[in-house]
C-alpha cells in the first residue's frame, strides 16, 4: 500500500472490516466528528482528549473507543500481510512480552496463538461488543450499562496490544510507506486518551515505554519499579 493509499483510507474513513457508524445528526455523531478532527487539528493532542464541558463520560468513551477500533484496524491492515503465523509465531511484544487468547468462550483459557489468529479474534471480539447495542447503545435515550466502563477498559488494553505487535515487529513496513508520523500521531492520541482517563494499567504500557517518551515528550519518567508479567491475557 502507497503512503497515499494510506492517507486516502483515512480521509475516507476506511477500514478492511466492515466500520462502526454513529448516525448522522446524533449527539454522538457529533462528538464522534470532534474526536476524529483532533488528528487533523494540529492542537494540543493532551487537550483535546479532555472531557468537554457538559458531555457525559460514557458518551465521550465511546465515540473514542469506536474511533480507535477502526483507526488501529487500518494501521494493522497495512501490515497484516507481513504479520504471518510463520513470522510472527506468537502474540508479541518482543522477547519479554507476551499475550494469551481468552474469550470465555472458544478460548476458555489462556492460550498462545500465532499473532495474526489473536489480532483476528481480538477484532472479531470487538466488533462484537461495539455492534451489541445492548452494550453501545445507538441513542441517547438508551442507557449505558453499568459495566460499560470495565468493557472499554478491557477494549482499549487489547487494542494498545496490538500497537506493541506493530511498533516493535513491523515498524519497518509503516516506515517504508512513509507513514510513520501519522502512525505516531494516531498513537499519541490514543496514549493521552487512556492516562487522561485512567483507562490502560501502566504495567500494561510498559512495553512502549521508552518509545512513548521520545513521542509524547511531556511524559515523565516513572520512578517507581513495577513487576513484569511474561504472559498477558
Amino acid at each position: 500500500m502507497a503512503l497515499n493509499e494510506f492517507f486516502d483510507f483515512f480521509k475516507k474513513g476506511k477500514t478492511f472490516r466492515p466500520k462502526k457508524r454513529f448516525s448522522q445528526g446524533t449527539m454522538r455523531y457529533s462528538l464522534h466528528k470532534q474526536a476524529h478532527a483532533s488528528l487533523n487539528s494540529g492542537i494540543n493532542l493532551r487537550d483535546v482528549v479532555k472531557l468537554p464541558e457538559g458531555e457525559t463520560m460514557n458518551d465521550w468513551l465511546a465515540v473514542h473507543v469506536v474511533d480507535f477500533f477502526n483507526r488501529i484496524n487500518l494501521i494493522y491492515g497495512t501490515v497484516n500481510e507481513y504479520c504471518t503465523e510463520e513470522s510472527c509465531k506468537t502474540m508479541s511484544g518482543g522477547s519479554r512480552y507476551e499475550y494469551l487468547w481468552a474469550d470465555g468462550d472458544k478460548y476458555k483459557k489462556p492460550t498462545k496463538l500465532p499473532a495474526p489468529k489473536y489480532i483476528e479474534l481480538l477484532m472479531d471480539w470487538i466488533e462484537s461488543q461495539i455492534n451489541n447495542e445492548d452494550l453501545f447503545p445507538v441513542t441517547t435515550d438508551v442507557p449505558f450499562p453499568k459495566t460499560f466502563s470495565t468493557l472499554c477498559k478491557k477494549i482499549l488494553t487489547r487494542l494498545f496490544r496490538v500497537f506493541v505487535h506493530v511498533y516493535i515487529h513491523h515498524f519497518d513496513r509503516i516506515v517504508s510507506i512513509g507513514a510513520e508520523a501519522h502512525v505516531n500521531t494516531c498513537y499519541k492520541h490514543f496514549y493521552y486518551f487512556v492516562t487522561e482517563f485512567e483507562l490502560v494499567s501502566a504495567k500494561e504500557l510498559e512495553p512502549l515505554s521508552e518509545m512513548t517518551k521520545r513521542i509524547c515528550t511531556d511524559v515523565a519518567e516513572n520512578p517507581l519499579e513495577r513487576t513484569r508479567s511474561p504472559h498477558q491475557r
